[in-house]
């Protein structure tokens, strides 16, 4: 498809799938129910393996559980590290006709009070530990919040469901598929809450078709095959690591090979014991992952596929990751209100475009770029506001109807927040995040081009560029470096002779930071408005 114009018309070849989460379980569990579905490993405990009617056997049991609790269209949170509980869980509230509202086991106890609150949540269950952290006193300090908010109000307080013991008790239950509701694949599957890179997250619902679909494109996109055995680090409070890397195995009858939290050696265990044919991570992993192989020299030979996504992806890494894997990298650019993914690179793509774009849309799901200032369509190749319209888009913020017309436009349009643009054959590039375009005397920089640049150097590990107030620029270019050895910090004036000749003079950075453990969110994403604070209070010292 050559494009005139940055509008990218919805490609209709394959079809939407109108399928609930339930109903997936129960064509899996018919047509292959002894394969083995869910393989769940940690690092000091033995795996813990389903196959698919074993799989579908507690999930249905587990919905007559919480049907013997609470009512249908109830909300059931789940605050907890990817134990398979976590996913039994997802497919009861599937049958039940409930929402499973996803929740970040980093998040403490005023984070969770939201979450639980914002959501309403009527339970919420959630794991003994994570990481060596006691849940528990987290949990009921969350609670104690809620219980003032909701003094005088009709609103209960959360039940408790502790995964410790849950999966013995469910065993112990006479599944009734015949109390079951009615599910439409239209009703909504999930609440996640956004990352927040730019404030405080907001609940997005997500359709079973949505998410179903969506992992069905991707699953195409990047060639899995139902003998797909893919390992998954990816936190299933993220609609990449339960619908992607979850529902697009289940998809394909394939085994999800579970981490139960992300730990390098683990996942390069993984891979080698189960012969994996494809591994899912963001780039935060595969960096961390990287000095484990170096050291143990990990027989990786079982793999056909690495796939990144939640985070840019600067071309050195990229290029890395084939090297390293012996395989293409797939990545792919989304976001929660997209179910997730909007583009993606194929794994047969040139390297040109698997390293330096987000690929082209998926099918079904029409993509534009708008100028910022004036809504108009972007000509080709010119940066703007990426929008896209098709059956991902969100239903919306749950009871959050301003935010909800901010999002999406009359028109259907959901507008990303994110600036990229297209090329002439589809691909899509992003440049940044609208908010964090930088506006240096009347001239449009981008943070990602910078952050890139500034990455080339062999002793930076991680960049982030942002803008600093100036009184006679109105906006200054800054930047805060981790170097790849935080004892030897590098000087500001080898960074920027190091830029001279790669970057126009506006672009480089006028102030550098030295920075270690940068403000990011769960997927590895660098939260600019929590840099820009943290700078502007002196956090970091300057270079």
């Amino acid at each position: 498809m050559q494009l005139t114009t940055s509008h990218y018309a919805a490609d209709t070849s394959r079809p939407v799938l109108e399928l609930t989460l339930g109903a997936l379980l129960r064509q899996a569990a018919a047509d292959s129910p002894d394969k083995q579905a869910l393989i769940a490993i940690a690092p000091v405990t033995p795996a813990r393996t389903w196959t698919y009617r074993e799989l579908l056997d507690d999930t249905e049991r587990a919905a007559t559980w919480l049907l013997d609790r609470f009512p249908a269209g109830s909300h059931i949170a789940v605050w907890a590290a990817n134990e398979p509980e976590w996913l039994i869980l997802q497919g009861a509230t599937a049958l039940a006709g409930m929402t499973l509202v996803t929740a970040n086991p980093a998040l403490r106890a005023t984070e969770l009070a939201h979450v639980l609150d914002a959501s309403h949540a009527t339970a919420v269950a959630f794991s003994a530990e994570v990481r060596g952290t006691a849940m528990a006193d987290i949990l009921y300090e969350a609670l104690d919040r809620i219980r003032v908010r909701r003094a005088g109000t009709v609103r209960t307080i959360p039940s408790l469901i502790p995964f410790a013991g849950w999966h013995e008790a469910i065993r112990k239950v006479t599944a009734a598929p015949d109390r079951f509701p009615s599910v439409h694949p239209s009703d909504p599957i999930q609440l996640q809450f956004t990352s927040g890179t730019t404030g405080l997250p907001k609940p997005a619902q997500l359709s079973h078709r949505a998410m179903i679909t969506n992992a069905d494109f991707v699953n195409a996109r990047s060639g899995y095959e139902s003998e797909s055995i893919s390992v998954s680090p990816l936190p299933l409070f993220h609609t990449a690591g339960s619908g992607l890397a979850g529902f697009g195995t289940f998809l394909l009858r394939g085994t999800l090979v579970l981490c139960r939290v992300f730990d390098p050696a683990l996942v390069l265990d993984a891979i080698e014991r189960y012969r994996a044919t494809d591994v899912r991570m963001v780039p935060a992993m595969f960096r961390a992952v990287f000095p484990e192989i170096n050291v143990r020299a990990p027989i990786l030979t079982s793999l056909r596929l690495c796939s990144s996504g939640g985070d840019s992806l600067p071309i050195e890494l990229s290029r890395e990751i084939e090297r390293i894997f012996g395989v293409p990298l797939t990545t792919v650019y989304g976001q929660t209100e997209l179910s997730p993914i909007l583009t993606q690179t194929a794994p047969s793509d040139p390297v040109d475009i698997r390293w330096n774009s987000a690929g082209a849309p998926l099918p079904q799901v029409e993509v534009k770029v708008v100028m910022p200032d004036t809504g108009e369509t972007a000509a080709i190749g010119v940066p703007g506001e990426i929008c896209a319209r098709g059956y991902q888009v969100i239903d919306g913020y749950f009871e959050m109807p301003e935010a909800t017309r901010e999002l999406i436009d009359n028109d259907g349009w959901l507008h990303t927040g994110d600036l990229g643009f297209l090329s002439a054959d589809g691909n899509l590039t992003v440049t940044g995040r609208l908010k964090d375009l930088i506006i240096r005397g009347g001239e449009n920089l981008y943070p990602k081009e910078i952050e890139a640049a500034i990455q080339e150097h062999p002793r930076i590990a991680l960049a982030a560029v942002i803008g600093l107030p100036d009184e006679q620029w109105g906006e200054v270019v800054a930047a805060v470096v981790e170097a790849s050895d935080d004892s030897v910090p590098v000087p500001a004036a080898e960074l920027r002779h190091f830029l001279a000749d790669r970057l126009a003079p506006q672009k480089i950075p006028a102030r550098w930071f030295r920075g270690a453990r940068l403000p990011a969110n769960a997927m590895g994403k660098v939260q600019k408005f929590r840099l820009r604070e943290q700078v502007l209070a002196g956090t970091f010292a300057e270079l």
